[in-house]
C-alpha cells in the first residue's frame, strides 16, 4: 500500500503543474493591469511602471511562471497586491471558515442522503422511491444562488429566525477572541453556550444551501448501489437463512454498497473544501471561496494563483485519502 501511496503522490506533480500553468495563463489573458488596480486610475505612467517592476510584471511571462513555481516550492504563495497580507496567512485565516461550513454541509448531506437512498432502494418503484428521486433531481437542479437568496428572504427577512450573513453577530464579534479559528470548536472550548448558539444560527442557512446538491447526489448514488447489492445471491441467501431484515439491509447490503458512496462523499467534500464561491459570497462567509472571488474581481494575481493551487492540492489529497480508505471497507482490494 505504501508503494501505491508514493506512486499517487508522484502522479500529483504533473497534475499540479498543469493546473498552475492553466491558471497563470488564463489570468494574464484577462484585460487590465494589476499595477493600475493597485495605484488607481490617477496614477502616473512612471508610478505604474515602478509598481510593475516591483511586482515583477515587467518580466517575460515564462520567467514570471518559473518564479511563481519556485516560490510555491518554498511554500511562498506571495503577497496580496491590495491588502499586502501574505497569501499563506490569508489561507490559514480563512480555511477554518470553509472547513467548518463544508463539514456542516456534508453532515447534512450524509445523514439525510444515505437513509433516503436506502429507503428508496428498499421500496423500489413505490411512492417513497419516486418522491426521493424527484426530490434529489430538484436538489441537483436548484441554482445555489437562488436557493441561498430564497432561504435568506424566508428565514432571515420574513420570519427573522436566523441571521442572513456572517459567521458571528457583530456585537459578539467585538468581544470574541478565536483560539483555533474554528468558531464551533472555540465556543465549546470556552464553554460559552450563548456563543455556540450564535455560531450555529449563522451556520444553518449556508450549510443547508451548500449541502443540497451533495445530498441529492449521495441519495441517488446510495439508491443505485443498494439496488445492485440487494439483487445479489448472498442477499437472497441471508434472507433464506432467516436473518432479520435490518441485518440483511445494513450488515450485508449497505456494507457492500459503501464503496461508490464513500467515493461520492470524498469527491463532494473535496469540492466543498475547494471553496463554495457562490454560497460564501451570498452569505458573506469569510472563507476560501469568497476570498478567491474577490481576488478575481480585483485582478489580484497572487490571491487567485495561491488560492487555486491550495484548492487543487486539497482536492487531490482528499481523493488520495478516499482511495486509502477503500481498504477499510473492502479488504479484498489489493494496492499494486
Amino acid at each position: 500500500m505504501w508503494k501505491y501511496i508514493v506512486k499517487r503522490l508522484l502522479s500529483l506533480i504533473p497534475v499540479l503543474l498543469g493546473i498552475t500553468l492553466l491558471v497563470f495563463g488564463l489570468l494574464h489573458l484577462i484585460p487590465g493591469d494589476p499595477a493600475t488596480v493597485l495605484l488607481g486610475e490617477r496614477a502616473t505612467p512612471e508610478q505604474i511602471e515602478a509598481a510593475r517592476q516591483r511586482l515583477g510584471l515587467n518580466q517575460p511571462l515564462p520567467l514570471q511562471y518559473l518564479v511563481f513555481l519556485a516560490n510555491i516550492a518554498r511554500l511562498d504563495f506571495g503577497t496580496s497586491i491590495l491588502s499586502g497580507i501574505p497569501i499563506i496567512e490569508e489561507i490559514s485565516n480563512r480555511f477554518p471558515a470553509t472547513f467548518e461550513l463544508s463539514v456542516a454541509a456534508m453532515l447534512i448531506a450524509i445523514f439525510l442522503g444515505i437513509p433516503a437512498g436506502i429507503f428508496a432502494a428498499i421500496r423500489k418503484n413505490s411512492f417513497l422511491d419516486n418522491l426521493t428521486m424527484s426530490g434529489s433531481l430538484i436538489g441537483v437542479s436548484l441554482p445555489v444562488y437562488w436557493l441561498g437568496l430564497l432561504l435568506i428572504y424566508l428565514f432571515a427577512v420574513n420570519l427573522q429566525w436566523l441571521p442572513p450573513s456572517g459567521r458571528i453577530s457583530v456585537d459578539t464579534g467585538f468581544t470574541f477572541q478565536p483560539i483555533t479559528g474554528f468558531y464551533l470548536l472555540d465556543s465549546i472550548l470556552k464553554l460559552d453556550i450563548i456563543l455556540l448558539q450564535d455560531v450555529l444560527s449563522h451556520l444553518i442557512l449556508p450549510a443547508i444551501t451548500l449541502g443540497t446538491i451533495p445530498l441529492a447526489i449521495i441519495a441517488r448514488i446510495t439508491r443505485s448501489a443498494m439496488l445492485e447489492v440487494l439483487s445479489q445471491d448472498y442477499i437472497r441467501t441471508a434472507r433464506a437463512k432467516g436473518l432479520p431484515e435490518y441485518l440483511v439491509i445494513f450488515q450485508h447490503g449497505l456494507k457492500n454498497a459503501f464503496l461508490p458512496i464513500i467515493t461520492t462523499i470524498g469527491l463532494q467534500f473535496g469540492t466543498l473544501l475547494g471553496g463554495a464561491i457562490l454560497t460564501e459570497t451570498i452569505f458573506s462567509w469569510p472563507g476560501i471561496g469568497s476570498w478567491i472571488y474577490e481576488g478575481i474581481l480585483a485582478r489580484d494575481y497572487p490571491v487567485v494563483q495561491g488560492g487555486v493551487v491550495f484548492v487543487s492540492v486539497t482536492f487531490v489529497i482528499i481523493n488520495l485519502i478516499v482511495d486509502i480508505f477503500y481498504i477499510f471497507f473492502a479488504p479484498r482490494i489489493q494496492y499494486k
